[in-house]
């Protein structure tokens, strides 16, 4: 049990660093709420079951060729540079009231699903991290257990995914308009730079 726990605080290290889908989780929390905000993490929490399971079931090669990473850093430099802009134009849109601007919950989803299965991070993670902890696993367990470890992994990913949702769009009641305009500019730049680190590595292996 204590080594499905460390798995479980694995998958919560994972996603806690400052990235894309954090930023725009904190973002979409602002603006409309926890749900979009959870509905952000949880499709990139189904693109990371993507990756999980092409690496589980080795087609490794697929995603690793050059002509697969150039389209991804591109096209995720497309979406995040998109995105980013996007937040900080609606910055204006952000309220400390209850109100909350209609949208569908599948577009938040597929606004994470996308961000996270063209972040070449992403595939950098699945493939060095995870591709390890499949390995020692299978060799110091038994593949038996690899299943159980890597949904250990995806709980942590979903306690992350629900604790940024729930911060975020909490902020509604701690703070001013200013403020909450502030971090939404802030989210949205954080994703504008990431966006544009994406376009150079995409330009570089295109060169």
């Amino acid at each position: 049990m204590q080594i499905f726990f460390s798995y479980i605080l694995l998958g919560i290290s994972l996603a806690a660093p400052i990235g894309p889908i954090n930023a725009a989780q904190l973002d979409r929390g602002i603006r409309k709420g926890f749900f979009h905000a959870w509905m952000i993490g949880l499709g990139a929490v189904v693109a990371d079951g993507v990756y999980m399971l092409i690496v589980y079931m080795g087609f490794v090669h697929i995603i690793d060729s050059p002509f697969i990473k150039t389209f991804l850093w591109l096209f995720g430099c497309f979406v995040l540079l998109y995105t980013g802009i996007e937040c900080i134009v609606s910055r204006k849109q952000v309220t400390t009231d209850d109100s909350r601007e209609t949208e569908p919950a599948y577009q938040s989803f597929l606004s994470g699903f996308v961000i996270s299965i063209t972040n070449p991070l992403t595939i950098l993670f699945w493939l060095g991290i995870y591709g390890s902890v499949l390995a020692n696993t299978a060799s110091a367990y038994g593949r038996k257990d690899l299943f159980l470890y890597s949904s250990a992994i995806f709980i942590g990913l979903f306690i992350w995914d629900i604790s940024m949702a729930a911060v975020s769009s909490g902020f509604r009641r701690f703070f001013d308009r200013n403020i909450l305009s502030s971090i939404s500019i802030i989210s949205g730049l954080v994703m504008i730079g990431f966006g544009l680190y994406f376009g150079t590595q995409g330009i570089r292996l295109l060169l």
